[in-house]
């Protein structure tokens, strides 16, 4: 199965959607792209796959599998991409500026409700990372 991210790039920060099957789930918060720099760029376009993931310090997640160069890309709850990011995807309810928005928490749990029962039923499941518009 199949989620898509589409992206808005802006100088501060990258905003997107994130849709299952049509359906917008939340959207996203990310890093400025910066030539896929570890720990200041977002991710390249692309198709990924995705696990669950447990961590003590962010809890129940996401983890981005196969981004060239970098490891543990996740999906975690954060409302400034500048400030709490390091390469990671933020799901938001709402943005509110470029690189920001709001009720990360929120999304995160609207995230898991949805996606982690496919997972839990053994079915795959792929991030396809796209410029919106296209």
């Amino acid at each position: 199965m199949e989620i898509l991210l589409l992206r808005t790039y802006h100088p501060r920060g990258v905003n997107g959607v994130l849709l299952f099957y049509g359906e917008e789930i939340c959207r996203t918060v990310e890093l400025p792209w910066k030539d896929n720099q570890p720990g200041i760029s977002c991710i390249p376009e692309g198709k990924y796959d995705v696990r669950r993931r447990f961590s003590p310090r962010f809890k129940n997640h996401f983890e981005i599998l196969g981004v060239p160069g970098r490891k543990y890309i996740l999906f975690h709850g954060a409302n400034d991409a500048v400030k709490e990011l390091r390469g990671c995807i933020a799901p938001v309810l709402q943005h509110t500026g470029e690189g920001k928005g709001a009720h990360s928490q929120m999304a995160l749990q609207r995230m898991k409700e949805r996606l982690y029962p496919v997972l839990d039923h053994g079915i795959g499941l792929t991030l396809t990372i796209k410029k919106a518009g296209l």
